[in-house]
């Protein structure tokens, strides 16, 4: 067991924060370094809660699921005159990003989670590892955790192999109130998560916790997650140059798209979605966009350094487990610690496991996309299409 040793965490999203909670709880000596010079927020946007996302807080943190989450008791598919096309009974839980990161992050504590610490480079001895930071400043460290997202530093460093491949596609995403929807369409899709599908297209909408994390039916919001193609080059350059002129490469946050697309968007919608959904897309004051990638590493450990989450393999979010891979390589990674006797033979008996569930998660994903976007063969009855970490499993 590594008993003891100074770690740094690179990044303090949900992977961070869950993988600085579980090796602090092995007793180790832990700091999150955090880029942003605020506390995080995702303008509350929905994630599938998936168990391994909710684990730490179930488990560890003593909080009640249906306290931080929503639940959906079936999967519903509409056509465009919004009849029911299909239809399976199936348990859901969903929160959202804000709602994790703050039960994460009060779980934490702020006094080991440093704000506006740019994690820029490192170099290894021996017996440690040495984290240079944007301003100058270094930190000696025996184990570097990189959680560092999709646009990681780190990756390039571990594994100059990677690329990241455009999906051909992007996830146009936005919130509602329930309060502000009319109440049939409340009714339509309390209760469900709502798909439907047409050539190139895929929408999904579900409720998530509110602002304020109320998860109370009515105080909750609804969430939307549309994929739409646009070809690479002009296309989507276009799209994602933002309303300041910047060309953005992986998102645009909440008020940066310009109206143009804004406008196109929800003329689709009224005209292709079945009503409902389209009420709740046209309501959003202001979606939001994230390109779609894949990112394929043949390596996710090298010496006394890490990669866990988005920066290291990165699937399309079709399965809904982003937020669930993350968590189950900071799960991993506490038990490799726990039983060996060093940090370089924990890290080479963790790596191959967490480098297999990645893949196998990129491939699925990546199946579903090209099923839902291009080849028009989605097939709702699938239970590959169900939302889970492992292609078996819940």
């Amino acid at each position: 067991m590594v008993a003891s040793g100074r770690v740094a965490i690179a990044g303090g999203s949900l992977g961070g924060l869950t993988a600085g909670l579980l090796l602090r709880d092995l007793g180790l000596d832990v700091t999150i370094f955090e880029r942003s010079d605020a506390e995080l927020e995702q303008s509350g946007a929905g994630i599938g809660f998936l168990p391994d996302s909710a684990r730490y807080l179930v488990e560890r943190a003593g909080l009640d699921l249906d306290e931080i989450s929503t639940s959906t008791r079936f999967i519903r598919y509409l056509e465009r005159d919004g009849s029911v096309s299909f239809e399976r009974e199936h348990t859901y839980h969903f929160s959202s990003w804000n709602t994790v990161y703050r039960a994460l992050l009060a779980a934490f504590g702020r006094e080991r989670y440093l704000l506006g610490r740019e994690a820029v480079d490192r170099r290894e001895t021996d017996d440690a590892v040495i984290v240079r930071f944007r301003d100058g400043r270094e930190v000696e460290a025996d184990l570097l955790v990189c959680a560092d997202g999709v646009a990681s530093t780190f990756r390039p460093q571990l594994a100059p192999e990677a690329t990241r491949e455009y999906a051909g596609y992007v996830a146009w995403r936005g919130m509602v109130p329930e309060a502000e929807l009319a109440p049939a369409v409340l009714e339509e899709l309390a209760d469900a998560i709502t798909y439907s599908l047409f050539a190139n297209s895929q929408i999904l909408i579900y409720p998530i916790p509110g602002l304020d994390g109320s998860v109370v039916p009515g105080q909750r919001l609804m969430n939307f997650v549309w994929y739409r193609n646009y070809r690479a080059g002009g296309d989507l350059d276009d799209l994602m140059t933002d309303r300041h002129g910047d060309r953005r490469e992986v998102s645009l946050r909440p008020g940066l798209v310009r109206q143009i697309h804004v406008d196109e968007m929800r003329a689709t919608a009224r005209a292709r979605l079945p009503e409902k959904l389209a009420s709740v897309v046209t309501a959003v004051e202001q979606p939001f966009l994230q390109v779609v990638f894949d990112v394929r590493i043949d390596t996710m450990a090298v010496g006394r350094t890490c990669l866990v989450g988005d920066a290291g393999l990165v699937a399309r979010p079709h399965a809904a487990a982003g937020t669930a891979k993350a968590a189950a390589n900071g799960w991993a990674l506490a038990e490799a610690l726990d039983t060996h006797d060093s940090i370089p033979a924990a890290l080479a008996a963790w790596e191959p496991g967490q480098l297999a569930l990645g893949r196998q998660l990129v491939d699925r994903s990546a199946r579903l996309g090209t099923r839902s976007q291009f080849e028009g063969s989605w097939d709702p009855a699938d239970d590959e299409t169900l939302f889970r970490l492992r292609a078996e499993g819940p």
